[in-house]
């Protein structure tokens, strides 16, 4: 496979410098900045707004049930073996579909879905149908070969024909839950998963012509080691995904219950975890896939990548997407949707979201509109999280400002991102250098406002 891209300079020396703690940024301003006092009058006015543009829409569907708990897991869900509290949850969502849709015209059509979780699977065949039938029934999907809809999978949790259904109900994606393939750590998880079945779950998909497969890893689990981890990459590239995400897995115990069952002296230690890092990024870029930035890879010639070449790359809430010009519309517990200029959360409990609804009122519970300023920093660091660079003239001519008075406090605290060569500056705006890809959240950390807060103190995990 042809080289994809320049690869990653590897210095450990100025990661260990900069590697701080910060967000994720698939939005900004985060959702911690999300407060109660949004209404939903608030969440009218962003529609109508969002209808005006007559954007597309993607939608997302929050399916929270898994019949296993992952101890690394910090996702909202529900762990249950009974299958039959599914239908009662699904009730809900459809009563959420039809008070919501009527505020979208149906010539918005919808470019993106996705079923996240969770584990979307847990659901029976003849209920993924019909939330899909009802999707269909209240938006218009489409049918282009462009369309990326996708769900996540969990290879332990599919019946017999689960693929070919998915790709019979409109699914072109999938995305594959598999962290590790050691046994020693899959065991520290509480996720035991063979590599026949993986293997298996991926030449099925790719038969049946699933347009793009991606298989999820995390590095800094319990009982990892850098020649572990090796191993694991190795196979995955024998794999050969569409896509790849490596995460890094953040132990924060005291937010997310079931990291307790972990045992710390079990995690390795945080040289190692750079070990693996610099191992992934050698690997998967000398077999050819793509740094899309922030943890994803991506073959050439899939979307992702080709989107990121064609400065078309959006991030959201759900990460790297392909579609940038798109409103979301989530649903669902906890489901955080994004109208304009506009971002709203459901409530993340479970009972409180079913209660909600069945009481005929919609379960938003939070949300921010942004100001001006928001905006335009939302801009930026769209631009440096999705193409690592940031062009001056761009923003003068769509926000009417002077780019370097405007930020010059902020240019001035990247001074020494340029004198240890992880950025180049010039008049004509900022450049992310090979060695500065790995710490794009640092830079992007320096034009986020909130963060300089001295009242803000809420605990992210590493960027690296």
């Amino acid at each position: 496979m042809p080289q994809a891209q320049q690869h990653i300079q590897w210095d450990v020396e100025l990661i260990k410098r900069y590697d701080t703690s910060g967000p994720r940024y698939t939005s900004y301003p985060t959702a911690v900045q999300f407060n109660e006092g949004f209404t939903l009058s608030h969440y009218e006015q962003a529609r109508i707004v969002g209808n005006e543009s007559r954007q597309p829409l993607s939608l997302y569907v929050h399916i929270p049930f898994c019949a296993h708990v992952c101890y690394y897991c910090a996702c909202n869900k529900v762990i249950t073996k009974r299958r039959e509290k599914a239908q009662p949850y699904l009730d809900s969502l459809y009563k959420e579909m039809a008070m919501r849709a009527s505020g979208y015209p149906k010539d918005r059509k919808v470019e993106q879905l996705h079923w996240g979780g969770g584990t979307p699977t847990f659901i029976s065949h003849e209920q993924m149908s019909a939330l899909m039938a009802k999707m269909a029934e209240y938006f218009t999907l489409s049918e282009d070969d462009d369309r990326d809809y996708s769900i996540e999978i969990d290879p332990r949790e599919l019946q017999n024909g689960t693929l070919a259904h998915l790709k019979k109900i409109g699914f072109n994606r999938v995305s594959l839950g598999v962290q590790d393939f050691n046994e020693a750590v899959q065991k520290a998880v509480n996720r035991v998963q063979s590599l026949q079945l993986t293997r298996n779950t991926l030449q099925e998909a790719k038969q049946l012509g699933f347009r793009s497969i991606n298989i999820d890893l995390i590095y800094g689990l319990p009982m990892q080691s850098r020649d572990s981890f090796r191993d694991t990459l190795k196979t995955v590239l024998e794999l050969s995904p569409d896509r790849l995400s490596v995460f890094n897995y953040a132990h924060l115990p005291q937010r997310f219950m079931p990291q307790r069952r972990i045992n710390e002296k079990d995690l390795p230690a945080p040289q190692e975890k750079l070990a693996m890092l610099e191992d992934s990024i050698q690997l998967l870029t000398q077999a050819g896939y793509r740094y899309v930035g922030m943890d994803h890879f991506a073959k050439p010639q899939d979307s992702l990548a080709q989107a990121q070449i064609s400065e078309k790359l959006h991030r959201n809430f759900q990460g790297y997407t392909t579609h940038k010009d798109c409103d979301l519309v989530a649903f669902g517990v906890s489901a955080i949707s994004q109208v304009g200029d506009t971002y709203f959360q459901n409530n993340a409990n479970i009972d409180a979201y079913q209660d909600a609804l069945d009481a005929g009122v919609l379960p938003i519970v939070k949300g921010l509109i942004l100001n001006d300023e928001d905006v335009l920093r939302r801009a930026v660091i769209k631009q440096l999280i999705c193409h690592f660079k940031l062009n001056f003239p761009w923003l003068q001519a769509r926000f009417n400002i002077d780019a370097k008075s405007h930020f010059s406090a902020v240019l001035d605290k990247l001074i020494p991102y340029v004198e240890d060569e992880l950025v180049i500056l010039n008049d004509t705006g900022i450049q992310v250098t090979k060695k500065g890809e790995l710490l794009i959240r640092c830079i992007c950390m320096l034009f986020d406002e909130y963060l300089a807060n001295p009242n803000h103190q809420v605990r992210y995990s590493k960027v690296i």
